[in-house]
């Protein structure tokens, strides 16, 4: 995050607001309210990139997404078992 910063007046409902307030904790609403429009610009920038790969290679199927979560745990799952190998 830039160490620059600026003050912005912003509008939102006000049960989403209260709810924000009440989770951002001693960072305050600021800090809470910057981290999930942080996050929401990362989330932005991977569907761009996923939008470019799909037009170029076509897109994802579900089989392919199901093997990948599949590899995906078995890697943890030998990650785990080296860790406590370790131990």
């Amino acid at each position: 995050m830039s160490d620059l910063t600026g003050k912005y007046s912003i509008t939102m409902p006000r049960d989403i607001a209260e709810a924000a307030k009440a989770r951002s904790g001693p960072s305050g609403l600021s800090a809470y309210v910057a981290a999930a429009v942080a996050r929401q610009i990362e989330r932005d920038n991977l569907n761009e990139l996923i939008q470019v790969a799909e037009a170029e290679h076509g897109p994802v199927t579900d089989d392919e997404i199901q093997s990948l979560r599949e590899q995906l745990a078995q890697a943890r799952r030998e990650q785990e078992q080296h860790g406590a190998d370790a131990a």
